[in-house]
């Protein structure tokens, strides 16, 4: 009997790439490829590329050469780019990066198999040619729903059940016509961790027009996952013993309007909620602009949805957000802050900055910094600009000499850092429930923690973490109540009050 082939799937930027890996890694263990952690034991190590901005591109590139290196000193044969910088690059990734024995892009996800095993035999596949997948749909949204099956979606897998019927079937108060139409189907994924969370792809692409980002060009339109597969996977990783799901996307207040409702995601997050084993759904990536009463209401008032927003502000002053093809100010985000914290004053809001945009003026810079003074947000993430291939910004005039925008970044850096400070030791007294993820030693400066977890304002790896000093009876994918007792920087120190059943 032949030897078992190996694959390792080395994931690097945003959770949409983690579950991309995941369906990869499920397409490769059905047809009888053996999945493997490390790189070093694998035949084939694939690694999933970010080609967002210069230093993920960057983190990219390194990880491929790192695990190029093994191919001298471990099991290592072959070194396969996939991802969206290799949909992005293509051939030009491919000439740049010998050491890469293939570059895949999107359209190869389906035949992954095929593609590993010819070049683990010594043969190529020719490396794609960059196109614009916004263009690879209909114009209008409402027509791309037909046309999707011919376009490939990464995060969309699924295949028709034969047994266990109701698996994904549709949840009862949706619109009829949403079910998946080819009956009940169940995920085409692979879990690559025990962690008691896990992401849901709810829609890929955007229709947005950002004038500094690329991602519409190389992930495409937008399309919504079919509700009764986003249920279905649900169910399914709640089998597998997750506790929260993460619902991303590009764009998730956009969901549904390719469905016929702009509202539906106001409909499903209570279906998903009700899941069995499910402790906590989070919804990510959300639109200032497109925020709507009636999603801030679910969002705020659902039983184990939780009051999370990440919204995608990028600055606040006007100027600049013109500039940038977005829309709203200072006082409209201030507003909107308000009216979630109105109905949920323990709500979660994080947020992404871009601070040296061309044109962005000493006066612009400071109604940033005005704003997020005001904003009391929980978690911030500030990028120096830099040009975009392809996109309209990077033909901008105006450009602010780099060591201005290093010197704006590190200031705002230094200022998010003492105000997330701030609201965490704001919290001290809450009450909050925790789903327990660690229960290693935690070392933090000169103190130890015996176990860490999240509570509703943080979402995983980005957010901080809720830290405890004795683990006693504590364990991974469980939730438990606790009283904030002190602060580590943005991060909580809580003790535990009781198990937070349900």
């Amino acid at each position: 009997m032949p030897e078992r082939r190996t694959v390792a799937l080395v994931t690097l930027g945003c959770a949409r790439n983690e579950v991309d890996s995941e369906e990869l890694a499920g397409r490769l263990a059905a047809d009888g490829w053996q999945l493997v952690e490390d790189a070093a034991n694998a035949d084939v190590a694939v690694v999933n590329t970010c080609g967002f901005v210069e230093a993920a591109k960057k983190d990219s590139v390194d990880a491929l050469l790192e695990a190029n290196d093994l191919k001298d000193h471990g099991r290592t044969q072959a070194v396969v780019a996939v991802g969206c910088m290799a949909e992005r690059y293509g051939k030009e990734l491919a000439e740049a990066l010998p050491e890469a024995d293939g570059v895949l892009g999107f359209d190869d996800y389906a035949d992954i198999s095929d593609r590993l095993q010819t070049i683990l035999s010594g043969g190529s596949h020719a490396s794609h040619t960059p196109r614009d997948r916004r263009k690879l749909l209909p114009l209008s949204p409402v027509e791309r729903q037909s046309a999707a099956t011919a376009v490939a979606l990464p995060g969309h897998g699924a295949e028709p059940l034969t047994e266990a019927p109701g698996v994904s079937e549709a949840p009862a108060d949706l619109p009829e016509g949403l079910a998946p139409a080819s009956g009940p189907r169940a995920p085409l994924r692979r879990r690559l961790d025990t962690s008691p969370v896990a992401s849901v792809k709810l829609a890929s692409g955007c229709d947005r027009r950002c004038s500094f980002c690329a991602i519409p060009s190389f992930r495409g339109s937008f399309v919504s996952r079919r509700p009764g597969d986003v249920l279905g996977e649900t169910r399914w990783l709640a089998e597998q013993g997750v506790k929260e799901v993460m619902l991303v996307s590009e764009n998730n207040t956009s969901y549904g309007k390719d469905l016929g409702d702009i509202r539906l995601l106001e409909t499903l997050l209570p279906e998903l909620a009700a899941v069995d084993g499910i402790e906590r759904v989070r919804v990510s990536y959300l639109q200032p602009a497109e925020m709507r009463p009636g999603l801030i209401d679910v969002l705020t008032s659902t039983d184990k949805v939780v009051p999370y927003f990440d919204l995608s502000f990028q600055h606040s002053a006007p100027a600049v957000l013109r500039a940038m093809r977005r829309f709203g100010d200072t006082d409209r985000f201030l507003e909107l802050l308000d009216t979630i914290r109105g109905k949920a004053p323990q709500a979660g809001v994080r947020s992404n900055f871009i601070v040296g945009f061309p044109g962005e003026s000493e006066a612009d810079f400071a109604e940033l910094e005005r704003f997020l003074v005001h904003a009391r947000l929980d978690a911030i993430g500030v990028f120096g600009y830099s040009d975009e291939d392809g996109t309209e910004a990077a033909t901008y005039d105006a450009k602010l000499d780099q060591e201005v925008v290093d010197e704006r970044l590190a200031h705002l850096s230094r200022l998010a850092e003492e105000l997330t400070a701030q609201r965490a030791e704001e919290r001290i007294g809450e009450t909050l429930e925790v789903l327990v993820e660690s229960v290693q030693t935690v070392d933090l400066d000169d103190d130890e923690y015996a176990a860490a977890g999240r509570a509703a304002h943080q979402a995983p790896e980005t957010d901080g973490q809720v830290l405890f000093a004795r683990g006693d009876g504590l364990a991974v994918g469980r939730m438990v109540k606790a009283e904030v007792v002190g602060t580590e920087g943005v991060d909580l120190v809580a003790e535990v009050i009781e198990e937070a059943g349900r």
